[in-house]
């Protein structure tokens, strides 16, 4: 028996499914900062006020870099926020508000900063011992977790002024923003938390601080940047084919008049170019190329031994206003599990994922190859990775040799098509058997005809 239904319901169901797809659709916007290799990675900003003053307080602001691969290079990390009240900052150690702004009704002891909303960033290397604090000072640089978790964390200490001066009457700062050094991070609304806990050098004391508050942001490379920083070329030693970077991966070539321009590596300007801009400039001037990306990374499968094989990684820089300090690779392959040597890089395990061990990390050794040059003849680094073979999937078939994912600096980087990779010289003859046969099978019946005639 059928059950009937009413053009009503009908309706009602159209638009049911209409809903759950608009939900579903602003569900996987809300995750675009999701990052499947560092699902946990994130910034912690923690605000622990140490004691109170006549007029406020003073606090301790720690940013600790929970990321395990990407990290704040130079220029360095700057910090904002909006006062919920009035406050000022009458001095800092370790830090400094990039304004003042309008001072002009205190008499006497004039402010730090002024300004509503500050922009703090942090101190450069050598700077007098009587304005520093722990992990202060080192440019707004912050390694990542993995690489280097002993330099992972950046402080700096204020002093609040026309604030509260008890937990019931501080009013928690809002709208934090996190550059570092561009845009790309997101800062969730500061929460109060259990304070935090501190033991003194001799271990044999434990203080806690007075009130406690965390902000929480995560990246995004789609707010990052318009276009990808970064692309893979491919080759192998068993086909003559060189897999290039896709075609305009990062943008495509502009005049020079333009913003994205590309300098010719062959320009006599160059050098000046170069000097007037300075290093470490966030704006690229990137070598003009067909995928005009400031970073390539070329796999090459180098050898391939009885029970091993060997691959061959290099790291270019096409960005003539950048040294990378730091930098470091994130590769995703299935045989990292039984990777057994690697030369002249660094290498830790991620396993973003606890039962599979497909993803490591690599970096520069400290002092030898940990600076990637910008653009020029000095301007890659590179290794080799020797991996044991595992018979029971070990293939040079159909492109199991080459990377799922490489990210540079915590930048996804752009793979070419599957379809282009290089393929085993006997699969490309089993694609040429069936036309060579119907070829012979022509000529050889007009040979046969042209006898019969």
């Amino acid at each position: 028996m059928g059950v009937l239904v009413s053009p009503m319901m009908s309706l009602l169901s159209k638009f049911t499914v209409l809903l759950l797809f608009v939900l579903w659709c602003a569900s996987f916007t809300a995750t675009e900062a999701y990052d499947p290799l560092d699902p946990t990675g994130n910034i912690t900003i923690k605000w622990d006020i140490i004691s109170w003053t006549a007029d406020g307080y003073v606090a301790v602001v720690t940013i600790y870099n929970f990321q395990q691969y990407r990290h704040i290079q130079a220029p360095g990390w700057s910090l904002g926020w909006t006062w919920a009240k009035k406050e000022v900052i009458w001095s800092m150690l370790g830090g400094q508000a990039t304004e003042q702004g309008d001072c002009s009704k205190f008499k006497g002891n004039i402010p730090h900063c002024c300004k509503k909303s500050p922009t703090v960033v942090d101190l450069l290397p050598g700077i007098p011992y009587n304005q520093q604090t722990a992990n202060c000072c080192k440019g707004g640089v912050i390694s990542s977790w993995a690489q280097d978790p002993a330099n992972a964390a950046s402080s700096f200490q204020l002093s609040v002024g026309s604030a509260g001066t008890s937990n019931k009457t501080v009013r928690l700062p809002k709208n934090f923003t996190l550059k570092a050094p561009g845009p790309g991070y997101t800062c969730a609304r500061a929460k109060i938390v259990k304070p935090t806990r501190f033991m003194s050098t001799d271990k044999r004391r434990i203080t806690q601080a007075l009130m406690t508050w965390n902000v929480t942001c995560t990246y995004s490379q789609f707010l990052a940047q318009k276009t990808p920083s970064c692309c893979v070329s491919l080759s192998s030693f068993y086909n003559d084919t060189i897999v290039r970077c896709p075609k305009c991966a990062c943008g495509c070539q502009r005049n020079n008049s333009d913003s994205g321009g590309c300098v010719d590596p062959k320009a006599p300007h160059l050098a000046s170019v170069v000097s007037s801009l300075g290093n470490n400039n966030p704006m690229p001037l990137v070598q003009c190329t067909s995928h005009m990306c400031p970073i390539r990374v070329h796999w090459h499968v180098k050898l391939n031994y009885k029970q091993y094989w060997r691959v061959k990684v290099t790291i270019t820089n096409f960005n003539y206003n950048m040294n990378y300090t730091q930098w470091n690779l994130v590769v995703q392959h299935p045989n990292f599990n039984n990777l057994t040597q690697i030369f002249s890089f660094n290498y830790q395990s991620l396993s973003p994922y606890s039962a599979i061990n497909d993803t490591a990390m690599l970096w520069g050794v400290k002092f030898y190859n940990d600076l990637l040059m910008q653009a020029g003849r000095s301007g890659n680094v590179q290794s080799e990775l020797l991996f044991r073979k595992d018979m029971s999937t070990f293939t040079f078939d159909k492109g199991w040799a080459f990377p799922r994912r490489i990210y540079f600096n915590g930048d996804n980087c752009v793979m070419p098509p599957p379809d282009a990779y290089p393929w085993l010289p006997n699969a490309s003859s089993r694609q040429l058997t069936a036309p060579l046969i119907l070829m012979i099978a022509f000529f050889s019946a007009l040979a046969f005809l042209y006898g019969y005639a």
